[in-house]
């Protein structure tokens, strides 16, 4: 079996820079640094106490919205990827919130900058956590930004708030449990393996799994790990990579791409047995395609069939910074492999 692409991520020195060249952007005006992105989120809305409900788009992590139901009424309102928010389905009344999304960081903020001009008592919380430093993320005039760093970043966890408008922000509460050191432990065991030492991939797996299940909704401070690799992390170097490799495997592959941009490609197919039965192709050649976002229309959902649709039909592919060019050459060759075997059905 070749070496795995995707996954989650192992430890790497090589991202690591001279801290006068890597590290958070000095655009960055005072943040505040949490254990993920929706324990931040989770915290600002607690701070906030809205009188009214909490929009969030139809195309999204259903777990983290029904996380932050938990607290606050949460509506949804069409955004589709690359066809951007339906204004018409934005219902926000005043004291109302809007979770505004730089959907798979393909996205430029200045519709939101328009719409929130024009409905100054609806608090607009952008989420950026597709592409955490994108010229979105630069230029934003939001009253807050929110960005989970663990899924774009090679660190254990770590979610960012800030304000572009420069108003106050709450402060993580509380010490985090053991799941950083838990993810930290898989990623260290995971480079090992990579290097061909004789760890059991379930061992690293396992301990990813446990620290990720601790992790989820957690509104600690960041882990010390992940504060001290933050500031040496050669984040432009990782942006650029990514966007490289995406822009390469999407020109490769032409149909049946969706975009590429910040967040890896995505790859649309005609049903979700087709998509599932790519999943499964590519994971026995070592592939590990994440799915954005599945909804169970028996649980907690959307509501928006389209949305839903989606999710049940997509994948996004990892081309992300780790990538070699025979990596991407191997996923391009995979995914010609399996439309070969007539069985994915790519649009």
């Amino acid at each position: 079996m070749p070496p795995e692409i995707g996954s989650e991520f192992h430890w790497d020195p090589a991202a690591l820079l001279d801290p006068e060249q890597g590290g958070l952007p000095r655009w960055l005006p005072g943040h505040e640094l949490f254990a993920t992105g929706a324990g931040a989120l989770s915290s600002l809305l607690r701070a906030l106490a809205p009188a009214g409900r909490l929009h969030v788009p139809s195309y999204f992590c259903m777990g983290v919205a029904e996380f932050l139901a938990r607290q606050i009424p949460v509506t949804f309102y069409r955004h589709l990827p690359d066809d951007g928010p339906r204004w018409e389905t934005l219902r926000a009344a005043d004291g109302d919130v809007v979770l505004a999304q730089n959907l798979f960081g393909r996205e430029e903020g200045t519709a939101w900058h328009n719409w929130a001009r024009a409905h100054p008592r609806v608090t607009v919380i952008e989420d950026h956590s597709h592409d955490p430093f994108s010229d979105w993320a630069r230029t934003s005039t939001a009253a807050y930004a929110v960005a989970s760093l663990r899924k774009t970043l090679p660190i254990p966890d770590g979610g960012l708030l800030w304000s572009p408008s420069g108003l106050d922000l709450p402060r993580p509460s509380g010490t985090g449990p053991q799941a950083a050191g838990l993810k930290l432990a898989a990623m260290l065991l995971k480079a090992a393996w990579q290097d061909g030492r004789p760890i059991p991939r379930d061992r690293f797996r396992a301990l990813q799994q446990q620290g990720e299940q601790q992790l989820l909704g957690s509104a600690a401070e960041a882990s010390a790990v992940t504060a001290a690799l933050l500031p040496l992390l050669d984040i432009d170097g990782i942006r650029s990579s990514c966007a490289r490799n995406a822009q390469e495997v999407s020109t490769a592959l032409g149909a049946g791409v969706l975009g590429a941009g910040g967040f890896r490609v995505q790859l649309v197919l005609s049903s979700g047995k087709e998509r599932d039965g790519l999943l499964s192709y590519l994971s026995k050649v070592g592939i590990f395609a994440p799915v954005h976002w599945r909804q169970d229309r028996s649980g907690f959902w959307s509501g928006d069939e389209e949305a839903a649709g989606l999710g049940d039909r997509m994948l996004t592919l990892p081309v992300d910074h780790r990538c070699t060019r025979a990596d991407l050459a191997r996923i391009v060759e995979s995914i010609e492999g399996f439309a070969r075997m007539d069985l994915s059905g790519v649009l």
